[in-house]
């Protein structure tokens, strides 16, 4: 600072003096974000590129921290861990007195992918999420610690912009094809056109979906009417029996030639009606759900027949039939199914499927002694990162937690119980942070953060400054951390915080330890009063002044840091000469 005026050249600009436990929120340095909380309830995580977890466990003791969590975010390391060091870092925590969570593995748990969704995927996600969980389990047997899962993976949110009516697009997905489409939202220009939202434009592509396929069919039927009828199969087939072959061959080959071409056009008409009809099914409601199940039973009966003898002629003409009667039935419906969907819209439904059937499956192979299933909100920017919609995938897989553990004959009661036990959230406040870039404001990620109070079990500190995932100790980054912890009250203060600080890590290779306390003002000593860590720098002027050293180095290197270089009259075991080394007295 370069001081212009008189008045600048005051005793507190030119020394900041030492610190105040009368006042511990202002303290030195410039990372103290104005929130204390206790040291012990900071925790440290494990490298995460790193598979020897009983040694990372081990290396991170030295910190002083209660709290590690083990990180095998990458499937294939989570895996290369063996499980007897899962039972050692157990009796590790018990030695030590330290609590052990677990960042799961980061696997998509709505089964959706780059491909499209398949049901499979899913279930082999949820498998995958179900061997952390009980692997989890040995690390601690004994009690209930969260294991934090993603709440998606590779999903693109769809975060509109602060002031900005609408998203700019959105994808859609239709299960039955797993074709999934990018629709932009643009704003209409062409007089009398009314303005674009997602509602009316799924509505219309739906609408052009469906009148297309069955455009489609039609058109293919009546080709296979047409080559089946132009062919005069059965005459000309008859006639050349009765003659004994004397009918001209090249008319029958020609007339076998368009029968052949017709009933192709018509497997593919029958195959087309078949979708269209379990399509109309899965979608029908009230009446026109009536009006499909007739048409079913007409179909049955018209089925049962064509097994029997399905090359003849009578049952090509029935399919035929059947495919004539029933696109004359689905074009008469009332309603256009909804085959496309938002593909977050249907990912949630898929997400929180997954999530329920973990922790019931947790639940099961546990009881009371199961791990916590916590969901976490990814990097804003990605599906479910914004508070509230984290909420509603929580408390949706709570709701599916209950429906299924009550079908397993747990009561309700005990069932919302344990739901809302084994269910909870991960709030990542990096990841919030990140909503800046969307044009959201300080107040707003405060806001979202809050909507996570009731369902809180684990936090992960990270600072930002709002734009890229970079992870910092915090108070060096701009995370709101002072609002939030506030807006979350207790349920804040009593979970673990676990620090993530990986940038740190890799650019300045030191442990965030000290930087976390200095940013959190933490108390030094177990007794929680001063002084705080936010106050260190100040210590250094007990040691400093302007007459240089007040405890030089030789000092220590004479006397050493305990008592056995004292003189034997104090106490220790260097021999004096002459006397005392400390009286004074000249030596000879």
């Amino acid at each position: 600072m370069v001081y212009t005026k008189k008045e600048d050249y005051t005793i507190s600009n030119i020394y900041q003096g030492g610190y105040s436990s009368l006042d511990p929120n202002k303290g030195y340095g410039n990372i103290f974000s104005g929130y204390g909380v206790t040291a012990s309830s900071l925790g440290l995580t494990t490298d995460p590129r790193n598979a020897n977890f009983l040694q990372e466990v081990s290396s991170k003791l030295s910190t002083g921290v209660k709290q590690i969590e083990v990180e095998g975010i990458s499937p294939e390391i989570f895996e290369s861990v063996p499980k007897q060091h899962l039972k050692e870092i157990n009796r590790l925590s018990k030695l030590t007195g330290i609590d052990v969570s677990v960042h799961g593995p980061i696997v998509e748990p709505s089964g959706v992918t780059q491909q499209g969704f398949s049901e499979a995927n899913r279930e082999s996600a949820e498998r995958q999420m179900n061997l952390a969980v009980e692997r989890s389990h040995e690390i601690n047997p004994d009690g209930s610690s969260p294991v934090t899962f993603h709440s998606s993976v590779i999903l693109p949110g769809e975060i509109k912009p602060k002031g900005q009516k609408e998203v700019k697009e959105i994808l859609i997905i239709d299960p039955e094809t797993n074709n999934i489409k990018r629709i932009p939202i643009t704003q209409k220009k062409f007089p009398g056109e009314e303005e674009v939202n997602v509602k009316k434009e799924i509505d219309r592509i739906n609408e052009e979906s469906w009148r297309s396929a069955l455009t489609h069919l039609a058109y293919n039927t009546e080709r296979a009417g047409q080559y089946i009828g132009d062919s005069h199969y059965l005459q000309i087939a008859k006639e050349a029996e009765e003659k004994q072959g004397k009918k001209a061959p090249e008319e029958l080959k020609r007339s076998t030639t368009l029968f052949n071409v017709g009933t192709a056009f018509l497997q593919d008409s029958y195959r087309e009606f078949k979708e269209l009809y379990n399509i109309a099914y899965k979608n029908a409601e009230n009446s026109d759900k009536k009006i499909i199940e007739k048409l079913g039973e007409d179909i049955r009966e018209k089925v049962e027949k064509i097994n029997k003898d399905p090359k003849s002629y009578t049952s090509i003409a029935m399919r035929k039939q059947i495919v004539e009667d029933g696109l004359d039935t689905l074009n008469k419906l009332n309603y256009i199914p909804q085959t496309f969907k938002p593909l977050n819209e249907f990912a949630k439904d898929r997400t929180t499927t997954t999530f329920a059937n973990i922790a019931l499956n947790s639940y099961k192979k546990f009881k009371d002694k199961a791990p916590i299933i916590s969901i976490e909100n990814p990097p804003a920017g990605g599906a479910f990162s914004t508070g509230e919609e984290l909420r509603q995938i929580i408390e949706d897989s709570r709701k599916k937690f209950i429906e299924a553990a009550k079908k397993e004959g747990i009561s309700e009661g005990e069932a919302r119980k344990q739901s809302e036990r084994l269910i909870g959230a991960t709030l990542d406040v990096g990841h919030m942070n990140m909503l800046r870039k969307y044009g959201y404001e300080e107040k707003d990620i405060v806001k979202e953060s809050e909507k996570l109070k009731p369902l809180l079990k684990h936090i992960h500190l990270s600072d930002n400054f709002g734009f890229e995932h970079t992870e910092l100790p915090m108070g060096m980054g701009n995370v709101p951390i002072k609002e939030i912890m506030k807006k979350l009250g207790k349920e804040g203060y009593d979970v673990k915080k676990i620090i993530e600080a990986g940038n740190w890590w890799q650019h300045f290779k030191t442990a965030p330890v000290q930087e976390t306390l200095e940013g959190f003002g933490s108390p030094m000593y177990s007794a929680l009063g001063a002084p705080y860590w936010n106050q260190v720098p100040g210590f250094h002027q007990g040691y400093y002044s302007g007459l240089g050293l007040t405890l030089p180095q030789i000092n220590y290197q004479t006397f050493g840091g305990g008592f056995s270089q004292l003189p034997t009259e104090l106490g220790g075991q260097q021999q004096g000469a002459q006397g005392s080394r400390m009286s004074g007295k000249a030596m000879e």
